[in-house]
């Protein structure tokens, strides 16, 4: 603040005397810097904000994009071409400009200016139309027009980058090489605050690692189990090795689900709050390269779309969405459009891709006098493989069984439908089971028809039967069907009044665990389908979950603190469903399995060694007994140490007694007491009755 001057203030200060000389003067404050200060503070540090709102010089021109290869025309057909191409277009965002050069004659030069409302738009134009072939003579080439001032702007001189050191990473599968074959599972307890890998060694499980705040809500397995991904406020983190070092990081705040591709050369990652930022690039839907860490892609997230938002085939080349009207799919690496457009599907509902094939299986609901539909769809080559219509459908649910051969489409059907202005109301719902047959000619279909509610439905992994569990609590009924080539599905068994809500298949099949959790009180029944003998029952009282090992050896049941508040506890189960293990930690959550990739092993060797399994059976179970009765070699040795300490001290007391013998006869007036002790029957045995107490009662007649 400027000081004023000296003879304004004495001017002043004799006005304020002759007015009032009684007051006293007051110094107006110094806000000047002192002598000598330098500011170090910088603008972006005081105006952060404002500066970030500052205009850019490539403001309004990064939202420009330049489209070669269009057709040269006439003035006759100038309209028809702008039409055609504003169409196509405007898939991608609002165009606010168009420019189209005119040659002297007014035809088109062969290219157009197009202006979106923002940059991001204009990167999807980039992405999806670059190289799309527009007719057989014109094919697009789309840059931005911030691109030319860029590639101008190469060095003449190239310099080569420096090459990043090499870093090991160990052995990232060793956990296949335990010779026991004995399966790793994690556990979150503690609310989240620690987390643990244990190793499930009979009869006490063997503790990996632990450690304490290694994730903020929950850990995940990568699908074939090379990777543990740990969730944090700023992003993901990818741990492995023997000693679960930190392999790679994934920037992304505020994540909140992650999906991995099969073969695990992907991970997305979502988080619902990053659109609400302010950013010029999508950021609620990344796509990274797991080797590299590099972010391959970004898309705009539509919340009203369920998770996982991107479903991927099984050889990760492709990987799919629902959109309105439409199924994008986008292939791998280039991560743009297949054949650079979405596939148009009127009133699509819901899809799924073939464990096993580049397959995917979607239906379309009905519209006016329009029946639904399942379509098989493959690809690359777009070709519809199969149709089957469906009438009077008010929802459907795809399942594919784990190998591909099959697929079931449930189909919820009605006898009456009502529709209200904003809602549709159906009556006499009943179910109808649609089986495709994918490995036979031309894929024929099997109807299964079901009149009650359906709870639950579950293909068996390796095999050719599937359960289904119908009806209204507590009288639900679980049957299970068998497929075979060229008959429709057979009912080979069906259990009545079982209080069970889920199905929960072996991966290897064959045995099957009838759940009951959370509002049942978590019973349990193991059943054996080869012959549907009821192996055991039991009950986890208020579990919520049930996880099968890779193996199908064992299963674990568990409370979640996430589900409810009190025992939280995971117990671990034989396939027979005898309990083999109670553990109780302090609110703990979670419980998963690490999984295995798929055996290199065909399938007709698999076979094989199943036939030939009893002859290794016995082996195995002199294996076995020998783990339960000496535990484990730390035990044994405890054991065997405390033996030898417990023989030390017997053979010390037998000395000192045998040393104290004589000093016992003279005590006991030469009489040798040792060899009449032990030996009852030389001994005289005397009875003394005592009278203590005599009563007399009278009883009224």
């Amino acid at each position: 603040m400027a000081r004023r001057k000296e003879s304004d203030r004495a001017q002043q200060n004799n006005e304020d005397s002759d007015s009032n000389p009684n007051d006293e003067l007051e110094e107006e404050p110094n806000f000047d810097d002192p002598e000598g200060y330098e500011d170090d503070i910088s603008e972006q540090d005081l105006m952060g904000d404002l500066i970030r709102q500052r205009p850019k010089e490539t403001d309004g021109v990064e939202s420009i994009v330049v489209i070669d290869g269009v057709p040269q025309v006439g003035t006759e057909r100038i309209e028809k071409l702008q039409n055609v191409l504003r169409k196509l277009f405007q898939k991608f965002g609002k165009i606010t400009n168009e420019y189209y050069p005119l040659n002297a004659d007014g035809s088109t030069k062969g290219h157009v200016f197009i202006e979106y409302s923002n940059a991001s738009e204009a990167l999807e134009v980039l992405k999806g139309t670059n190289g799309y072939k527009f007719d057989k003579n014109h094919t697009f080439t789309v840059n931005l027009l911030t691109d030319f001032e860029k590639y101008n702007e190469i060095l003449d001189k190239w310099e080569n980058p420096t090459p990043q050191p090499f870093k090991e990473q160990g052995c990232l599968q060793y956990y296949l090489l335990d010779p026991d074959a004995c399966d790793q599972f994690s556990i979150v307890y503690e609310q989240g605050d620690k987390v643990a890998v244990n190793l499930n060694t009979q009869p006490e499980p063997t503790l990996l690692e632990e450690r304490p705040r290694w994730t903020e809500t929950l850990v995940r397995w990568s699908p074939l189990g090379t990777y543990l991904a740990t969730f944090h406020a700023k992003g993901i983190a990818l741990w492995g090795g023997e000693k679960f070092q930190q392999i790679v990081r994934f920037s992304h705040p505020g994540v909140q689900f992650i999906d991995f591709s099969p073969c695990e050369k992907y991970l997305v990652s979502f988080s619902p709050l990053a659109d609400s930022r302010a950013t010029d690039e999508p950021q609620a839907i990344i796509i990274w390269d797991v080797l590299s860490g590099l972010k391959r892609r970004a898309f705009n997230a539509d919340k009203s779309q369920a998770l996982p938002i991107f479903k991927w085939a099984h050889d990760d080349k492709y990987f799919a969405r629902m959109g309105a009207d439409m199924l994008s799919v986008y292939e791998t690496p280039s991560f743009g459009l297949l054949d650079k457009k979405s596939i148009k599907v009127q009133g699509i509902r819901d899809f799924a891709w073939s464990p096993t094939d580049n397959t995917i299986a979607y239906w379309v609901g009905e519209e006016k006098d329009t029946p639904a539909r399942v379509t098989l769809l493959e690809l690359p080559s777009r070709n519809e493989v199969r149709v089957k219509n469906l009438f009077s459908v008010a929802d459907c649910k795809m399942y594919w069984q784990k190998s591909g051969d099959y697929l079931c489409v449930k189909v919820d059907r009605y006898a009456k439908i009502r529709k209200d202005k904003s809602d549709i109301k159906y009556s006499g719902i009943y179910y109808n089971l649609e089986v495709f047959h994918m490995r036979e000619k031309q894929i024929p279909v099997d109807s299964v028809e079901i009149k009650e509610t359906i709870q639950a439905f579950a293909w068996e992994p390796v095999g050719t039967k599937f359960a289904v569990i119908h009806g209204e609590p507590p009288s639900t009924s679980v049957s299970f069907y068998e497929v075979k080539t060229g008959q429709t599905p057979t009912l080979v068994k069906k259990y009545e009044r079982k209080p069970c809500n889920q199905l929960y298949w072996a991966p290897s099949g064959q045995f099957i665990v009838l759940a009951g959790l959370r509002a049942m009180s978590g019973t349990l029944e193991f059943v054996d389908t080869h012959d549907f003998t009821v192996m055991n029952t039991g009950e986890h009282f208020m579990a919520t979950d049930v996880e099968w090992d890779p193996t199908g050896r064992y299963v674990a049941t568990a409370v979640s603190w996430w589900g409810h508040k009190v025992d939280n506890a995971y117990w671990l189960w034989s396939f027979q469903g005898r309990i083999l293990k109670r553990v109780a930690l302090d609110k703990f959550c979670q419980l998963q399995w690490r999984p295995r990739p798929p055996s290199l092993l065909p399938a007709q060797q698999i076979k094989d060694i199943k036939k030939s399994l009893k002859k290794f059976s016995a082996q195995f179970e002199v294996k076995d007994r020998l783990k339960m009765t000496k535990a484990s070699k730390e035990l044994v040795e405890k054991r065997r140490k405390l033996m030898q300490e417990y023989e030390d001290l017997r053979k010390q007391k037998q000395d000192e007694y045998a040393a104290q013998r004589r000093r016992r006869i003279e005590l006991r007036n030469n009489v040798d007491t040792d060899e009449t002790e032990g030996r009852g029957g030389e001994l005289e045995e005397e009875t003394v009755e005592f009278f203590i107490k005599e009563e007399t009662t009278f009883i009224d007649e």
